[in-house]
């Protein structure tokens, strides 16, 4: 059975994807830097609202590591880079949130993650591929159920 170009380019995706992130996974390792499921969290926690997220809402805006954020959030509260705290007006939820020291550990951690984006997927590509990507992605994820 023959696969159609939206199979193909969907296969391609999932190829590309799966390589850039063990590359740069790699590459971290190697120079003893954040893993990318720790950055996932902290970026995540830095740009929400307050820098917390309910740990629930948090499981739903990672984007490399939804079903280990719990044991993530764990890792990085025993090195003070997150608090988990209750919600002040329901007890039975908690929230996660990034502490001074996981905004810095953030900040020490940029350049490496982002030179790996650089050097596993953007310098592959041109500035015109980049941009078509980009608006597709962006198109597709615009037109799927959100999660939260």
């Amino acid at each position: 059975m023959r696969e159609g170009p939206g199979v193909s380019a969907f296969a391609a995706f999932l190829r590309a994807h799966a390589v850039v992130l063990r590359r740069i996974e790699e590459d971290l390792e190697d120079e003893g830097a954040m893993s990318l499921g720790w950055y996932d969290v902290l970026l995540t926690l830095e740009r929400a609202p307050g820098r917390r997220f309910r740990m629930q809402e948090l499981s739903e805006h990672v984007v490399l590591s939804r079903s280990r954020v719990s044991r993530i959030v764990d890792e990085l509260e025993r090195e003070s880079l997150v608090k988990r705290e209750p919600c002040p007006s329901d007890r039975r939820v908690i929230h996660a949130s990034i502490t001074r020291n996981g905004r810095v550990a953030l900040r020490r951690a940029m350049p490496a993650h982002l030179q790996g984006i650089e050097k596993h997927f953007s310098s592959l590509l041109s500035e015109d591929e980049l941009a078509t990507i980009r608006r597709a992605l962006e198109r597709v994820a615009a037109q799927t159920t959100p999660v939260h």
